[in-house]
């Protein structure tokens, strides 16, 4: 009896999950040991604690393409050129890196820059074209910095536009503090939920990215439902830990989507963009 048809033979009789134990070892043994490696590369060279940032997987930019492509009705192949154009625009990447290696919370921000889904927020600006984007959680101000660039270049084509950044802490937002980017955003300190109701304007585009508790994330979607303009789009970028999104859209009559990253050589699982238009 030749090998295949011994296996054969096995897999039919009560030694099966014995003789299967070996091969399934290795493989677990194969995937925890690439995650130990990119796990103790990591430690001993990035600085981050939270937001951490990371390039994604070639695969995974394939489907953000096609994600933004679908839930803006737009051809793919004018979101990959939106994507080579934030990724190309060298006076942001050369002030992020500068900003980040000048500010007193260096120490715990990488200089490398790495945007992830941000690109999808980018693009969706680029398709939308946003009179008022508004964001909750604004951190260093990475993701502003990445709105704030996409408003600039629909200005440049007669589309203008303006980014209102909400955050609770005082030293948020630094690297979004610059000209050109900081002549279209608007960073306001305070409770999210009350800055949101205090909003004259109303808004276009919607991302949900500070406290992502479920009950925060909520009262965040009910409180800007009022102060939304007519067509708004509303993101989370708390779409692989809740369902919040999800159900205010059904609760809407909005239709919703979402798009899960996967980081390239990073130990964490990625987070996602939830979108309901």
């Amino acid at each position: 009896m030749d090998a295949t048809k011994l296996r054969r033979a096995i897999a039919r009789t009560r030694l099966a999950p014995v003789a299967a134990f070996p091969k399934r070892l290795a493989r677990v043994a194969r995937h925890d040991a690439r995650v130990l490696r990119t796990s103790a590369r990591w430690l001993l060279t990035s600085r981050e604690h939270h937001n951490y940032t990371y390039e994604l997987t070639k695969l995974s930019r394939h489907h953000l393409a096609w994600f933004v492509s679908v839930v803006c009705d737009v051809p793919v192949g004018q979101v990959r050129r939106w994507f080579a154009e934030i990724e190309g625009d060298d006076k942001l990447r050369g002030h992020i890196e500068t900003a980040t290696a000048a500010a007193s919370r260096r120490g715990l921000a990488d200089r490398q820059v790495r945007y992830a889904r941000r690109i999808g927020w980018y693009a969706i600006v680029r398709a939308r074209k946003p009179a008022h984007v508004v964001e909750t959680g604004v951190d260093k101000g990475l993701g502003s910095c990445v709105l704030a660039a996409a408003l600039l270049r629909n200005a440049a084509e007669g589309h203008p536009g303006r980014l209102t950044s909400l955050d609770i802490n005082p030293e948020a937002g630094y690297l979004a503090r610059a000209t050109p980017w900081a002549d279209v955003v608007d960073l306001v300190i305070g409770d999210s939920v009350a800055s949101i109701r205090a909003l004259e304007r109303p808004i276009d585009l919607f991302l949900h990215d500070s406290d992502h508790s479920r009950v925060h994330e909520r009262s965040e979607f009910e409180a800007v439902e009022a102060k939304l303009a007519p067509g708004a789009m509303l993101l989370t970028d708390n779409v692989t830990a809740t369902n919040v999104l999800a159900e205010h859209a059904e609760r809407t009559g909005r239709r919703f989507l979402a798009y899960r990253e996967t980081p390239a050589r990073h130990w964490y699982p990625g987070d996602g963009i939830g979108v309901a238009w």
